[in-house]
């Protein structure tokens, strides 16, 4: 992985509430951390931000805003502080209570205007979109976090939903757990009518212990491009997370860099 102060660092993670499924026996055995607090939940949470420090943008899904089942910990929080990244906002999409709250969550090194979280129209609940305008290296962009549906109906109701919000003249990142795979419909659409770009390869990050799928996904609008894309192996979550530097393709140009992929362990 290379940095120059030319690029910035973006990355997207499914957290899973700091469950910390990395076997496959852990989908069933830790289950019941869905609702109830356990003592690793720490531990996992600061092997996963040790895995995006150095990050500049952060998008992640499945995260809890303080509740039983976290003990009371809001997790963007502490992710934040952990990262090291100053500015942090938080879309509640499944709010139950004093039991469990889901979220999204945006992290960022760069002060957050504009804020605005949107649920997603439904059937079921529990999915939406957190939108804010940063300043990046004098220029103002769009950041997007969403985490779609399992159902392939749902996810391309959702994509209709988003679509508006790429219409603004503002270079945009869409970040999360969009549940399908690159060359799915969903995300035709998302590249063909809403103008966004995937990198030319991705690692697959779903499930971390044998990562088959690439459910997770870093789109970009036409002014940036992909210098780099990667993921790590090691993680606390059944998601692996997704990383790629970014450059404005002016810059991009006059340095003459293509994207490259890896994954490191």
């Amino acid at each position: 992985m290379a940095t120059d102060t030319s690029s910035f660092l973006v990355a997207t993670q499914n957290v899973q509430v700091g469950i910390g499924s990395h076997r496959q026996h852990h989908v069933v055995s830790h289950s019941w951390r869905y609702l109830l607090p356990h003592q690793q939940s720490l531990h996992n949470l600061r092997e996963i931000a040790a895995n995006l420090r150095g990050m500049d943008i952060v998008g992640l899904n499945e995260v809890d805003a303080g509740s039983f089942r976290s003990q009371y910990l809001n997790q963007a929080a502490f992710l934040a502080e952990q990262i090291g990244t100053t500015y942090w906002v938080q879309q509640r999409t499944r709010d139950w209570g004093d039991i469990a709250q889901h979220s999204n969550s945006l992290l960022s090194r760069w002060p957050l205007h504009e804020i605005e979280r949107h649920a997603f129209q439904g059937t079921l609940k529990g999915r939406g979109l957190l939108r804010a305008i940063m300043e990046v290296e004098g220029r103002s962009v769009q950041v997007l976090i969403t985490h779609l549906a399992l159902a392939k109906h749902g996810r391309m109701r959702q994509v209709r939903q988003l679509l508006p919000f790429l219409q603004a003249s503002l270079p945009t990142i869409l970040l999360g757990d969009l549940n399908c795979g690159p060359e799915a419909s969903e995300l035709r659409l998302l590249r063909d009518e809403g103008g966004l770009q995937s990198p030319t390869h991705q690692p697959a990050t779903f499930p971390s212990w044998s990562p088959q799928w690439q459910f997770d996904h870093i789109l970009i609008s036409e002014e940036l491009q992909f210098a780099e894309v990667w993921t790590c192996a090691g993680q606390r979550s059944d998601h692996l997370p997704l990383m790629a530097r970014l450059q404005w393709q002016d810059t991009a140009k006059n340095l003459g860099e293509a994207d490259t992929t890896g994954i490191l362990s």
